[in-house]
């Protein structure tokens, strides 16, 4: 049998993992990358901690994607979420499951996660090349021959994995570097666009507000003919608009219905527990205990101190009027107002501050049962460079640690030696 050389370009966790696979089946890896440290995207994850995976069940997994979950489905059953728990714990790191069934070190760092497959590359015999840009290619009848370093080095090899990022971070290293060769190659690349990002809002309210949670509440975004509902949770108001879980969520979605119409819009449910006519009845108790009061101090139970004075604007009310002299038209206003606190989309945040990066290498052109190139033998494709992406709670990065093991292992497939030519007898 002949070694395999495999170069793995991209030393976050899909690359990390792809070439941890390979040589720990036996093969020559070398792992290039640009930066001069490994991780750099990945130790931001999950604000630090390193929302790892999810312990939901694969149906629920290819959900949580976008529109290419199906995709995934020969790389999930190669390598799970159990399966990438195993990885870890087996080397001696504690996780646990928080709410919604997200998997965090216990440690609550992501240095941790880093730190092993750190010592499973070094173990695994995998060479590391740190502040190795690839700037090109080369092919020899349609297969993989060399990469091109940006210094003008060449390293020959026999397979190729690119695990190079999307375009979100790029100061971690991933600006789209491997999607554009990918493109120079001939593959089809479907758009790159933000995803899981803040949201920006046309109103200026929201710079009195910056850095306001609210919690327990609900959205919904719409457009005049389709609309999109969260589940309840939390939201946080930006200097420019909207972001916290549950906007951040649905943003992939709303940058599609804004791509399709300007004009979107989202209402927050402030009260999602309660009834329009549940609240009537609770401001009516409120205005009768407190009819002396300010319907600004009055609204204290109801809403965080610096929402009142936009809501009380919002609903056009005279921020000192007492309770007894509320209208009933401006009680409705104020129903209105909890049950639909509105503002206009205007855009997403750039690229640069997504989370993740919706679009990349098309899907029809990678075999999902080995992640290899359909246009060049002993090319593969894994992790966020690829058209793949989820929502929040370790759905992502399940994906790169999965697409990467089964890159690894397709690539690391063996090469047999020509068998040597008959003698012929004298």
């Amino acid at each position: 049998m002949q070694k395999i050389k495999i170069v793995v370009v991209g030393g976050g966790p899909s690359g990390m993992m792809a070439a941890i696979r390979a040589a720990g089946l036996g093969q020559d890896v070398t792992l290039l990358e640009k930066k001069d440290s490994l991780g750099n995207k990945l130790l931001l994850s999950g604000k630090g901690r390193c929302n790892l995976t999810n312990t939901e069940d694969l149906e629920y997994f290819l959900k949580r994607f976008s529109k290419n979950g199906d995709f995934l489905r020969d790389a999930f059953k190669k390598f799970f979420n159990r399966q990438l728990m195993d990885f870890f714990e087996q080397r001696g790191l504690k996780l646990k499951i928080e709410r919604q069934m997200r998997v965090f070190p216990q440690t609550d760092r992501s240095t941790s996660i880093l730190d092993i497959l750190k010592k499973e590359l070094e173990r695994s015999g995998a060479q590391v090349i740190y502040k190795a840009k690839v700037v090109d290619l080369f092919l020899a009848g349609g297969k993989v021959r060399a990469v091109r370093l940006e210094n003008g080095w060449d390293i020959v090899c026999d397979k190729i994995i690119l695990a190079c990022g999307g375009a979100s971070y790029s100061f971690t290293g991933s600006d789209a570097s491997g999607v554009n060769i990918a493109k120079k190659l001939g593959h089809d690349i479907v758009p790159l666009r933000p995803g899981l990002i803040p949201l920006d809002v046309k109103q200026g309210y929201p710079r009195k507000l910056e850095g306001l949670t609210l919690r327990n509440i609900r959205l919904k975004f719409f457009d005049g003919k389709t609309q999109i509902v969260s589940e309840i949770g939390e939201l946080v108001f930006t200097a420019s608009g909207i972001s916290g879980p549950l906007a951040i969520t649905l943003s992939g979605k709303v940058i599609d219905m804004l791509e399709q119409n300007k004009n979107v819009s989202v209402e927050i449910d402030l009260k999602p527990a309660l009834s329009n006519e549940q609240l009537d009845n609770r401001l009516l108790r409120e205005f009768k205990a407190n009819a002396k009061k300010s319907i600004k101090n009055a609204l204290k139970e109801l809403l965080p101190l610096r929402l009142i004075k936009v809501f009380i604007e919002m609903a056009a009310i005279d921020l000192l009027k007492k309770c007894n002299q509320i209208t009933q038209g401006e009680r409705e206003r104020i129903i209105s107002l909890l049950k639909g606190f509105r503002m206009d989309i205007s855009k997403a945040r750039p690229i640069e501050e997504g989370m993740v990066t919706r679009g990349g290498v098309s899907l029809k052109e990678i075999n999902p049962k080995t992640m290899e190139s359909r246009l060049i033998k002993g090319l593969y494709f894994c992790g966020e460079m690829i058209d793949i992406d989820a929502d929040t709670g370790g759905f992502n990065l399940q994906a790169a640690f999965s697409t990467g093991y089964l890159a690894g292992e397709s690539a690391a497939a063996l090469i047999q030696l020509k068998p040597p030519a008959k003698q012929v007898a004298k």
